[in-house]
């Protein structure tokens, strides 16, 4: 993977669009064991990036490790290239991990980004590694208000093309927003975070490594593997 902070945004460009011609998001057969979850905190334009990447039991959802990495960043706070900042932190928490999951749950988008490559997508396709991006927040594309009920969902449009799901993952509360990120199809994608609902809004994952990751940026948690 090369250096983020030397690019600029015009080569950052040109890089999204290569690395999303490798983008695969047809549908397969998965055997989940471990399902991951991960996560950044950062201020806006703060150089110090705070990134967790936490493993669980499937379909029980159970904790069984996690990593955790500081580490900086000089590439420039963009919308739409957030993932150059973000994800040489989460390779390298990914790196560290002893226990690799079968799919990464990412706190952002998969293909529902402007250039069809969301933090999911990129740091699969730099990885190789399963990745479904679920984000609290839509970046783009149109989608209709899906039913009340958890479960309930609608598709994300961009034009004629299919890049996501509005989820219901609690009753009467905003949806989310699902989308594949590499190595994994539409309706795995959907179908994969359908299982990690638990009381809360934001599927167990992400949660999870969200809360680690806080942890971590206060100083409660060391850096590393655990």
């Amino acid at each position: 993977m090369e250096n983020y902070d030397t690019l600029s945004i015009p080569e950052a460009t040109l890089l999204q669009n290569k690395l999303r011609e490798r983008v695969d998001t047809s549908e397969r057969e998965l055997s989940i064991q471990w399902i991951g979850g991960a996560d950044v905190s950062l201020n806006l334009y703060s150089t110090t990036i705070y990134a967790g990447i936490i493993v669980l039991s499937f379909p029980a959802l159970q904790p069984v490790g996690w990593s955790l990495v500081r580490a900086e960043t000089r590439f420039p706070y963009v919308p739409g290239y957030l993932a150059f900042r973000e994800v040489p932190a989460l390779v390298e928490a990914w790196r560290r991990l002893t226990l690799k999951p079968d799919v990464l749950v990412v706190d952002g988008h998969g293909i529902a980004h402007p250039r069809r490559l969301g933090i999911a997508a990129h740091f699969g396709v730099e990885t190789g590694q399963p990745s479904v991006g679920c984000a609290k927040k839509l970046l783009t594309g149109n989608y209709h208000e899906p039913g009340l009920l958890v479960g309930d969902h609608s598709p994300i449009m961009a034009g004629v093309e299919q890049i996501g799901y509005a989820f219901r993952s609690k009753s009467k509360t905003a949806p989310v927003f699902v989308s594949p990120g590499h190595l994994v199809g539409m309706e795995n994608s959907l179908q994969i975070i359908r299982q990690c609902i638990g009381k809360y809004r934001i599927p167990e994952p992400t949660r999870l490594a969200h809360e680690l990751v806080n942890r971590f940026r206060r100083g409660e948690l060391p850096e590393g593997v655990g």
